[in-house]
């Protein structure tokens, strides 16, 4: 699966299994600017985006709401002056699923093709 970024979201229920260890070693290595962080127990990923001025930062947000409303999958951002911050994690299972390096991906995509 080497282009995350043109594979749609799957439907995720509370009780689907997390990622392993080795999945994730292998999907990471895919979007290698993106961490995985551990906040509360939860594995999350994690990666800062440098943007020019809070115009840019405020359109990449844009843009990443605009994939996530259509992928039903939504992530947290931090906005700043000239950057912005975002995690991804499946919230119902409490950790990483394949869907949430889709989307790192997608995010990438949008971050490399316009920003």
């Amino acid at each position: 699966m080497e282009n995350l970024a043109k594979v749609k979201c799957e439907p995720c229920r509370i009780g689907a299994p997390q990622l392993t260890s080795e999945q994730i070693s292998e999907y990471n290595q895919i979007i290698p600017e993106w961490v995985v962080v551990q906040d509360e127990h939860v594995n999350k990923l994690e990666r800062y985006f440098k943007t020019k001025d809070y115009t840019t930062t405020i359109k990449f947000v844009n843009a990443i709401a605009e994939i996530a409303n259509s992928e039903d999958h939504h992530p947290v951002l931090l906005a700043e002056f000239s950057s912005v911050t975002v995690w991804w994690w499946t919230h119902k299972i409490k950790g990483l699923h394949l869907n949430d390096f889709i989307m790192a991906a997608k995010t990438d995509e949008i971050f490399n093709s316009r920003f």
